[in-house]
C-alpha cells in the first residue's frame, strides 16, 4: 500500500480554489498517480456585526460584515515527482494550502 498525500485548500475565492484543483489534477494526470477529489467541504461564514454610530448617540443601527471561507480536500498518491511539482504551484495570497502525508 502506498502513502497518500492529503491536500487541504482554503480561501475566500472559490474560483482560485478551482484553478488550483485543476492544476493538481493536471499534475496527477501527467505523473500517472491516482487522485481522489476535489471534495468541497462546507463553507465557513465569519460574521462581524459593528455598530454604525461609535459614540452611542442615535438609534442602534448595525452593519454586518461577512467573510466566507471555502475549502477543498484532495487525496493524491505520494509519488516524489508529483509532490515536487505540487510544491511548485503558484498559490494566490488569499489561498492557504496544507499538504500532509498519511499512511
Amino acid at each position: 500500500m502506498s502513502q497518500q498525500a492529503r491536500v487541504r485548500l482554503a480561501g475566500t475565492s472559490p474560483e482560485d480554489l478551482d484553478d488550483i484543483c485543476a492544476d493538481v489534477r493536471e499534475i496527477a494526470n501527467k505523473t500517472g498517480v491516482e487522485l481522489s477529489g476535489p471534495v468541497p467541504l462546507p463553507t465557513k461564514t465569519l460574521e462581524v456585526p459593528s455598530r454604525k454610530s461609535p459614540d452611542g448617540e442615535g438609534t442602534a443601527t448595525w452593519e454586518h460584515w461577512e467573510m466566507r471561507v471555502h475549502k477543498r480536500l484532495i487525496d493524491i498518491d505520494a509519488d516524489e515527482r508529483a509532490l515536487r511539482q505540487l510544491m511548485r504551484i503558484q498559490v494566490p495570497n488569499d489561498v492557504s494550502i496544507e499538504i500532509v502525508l498519511e499512511d
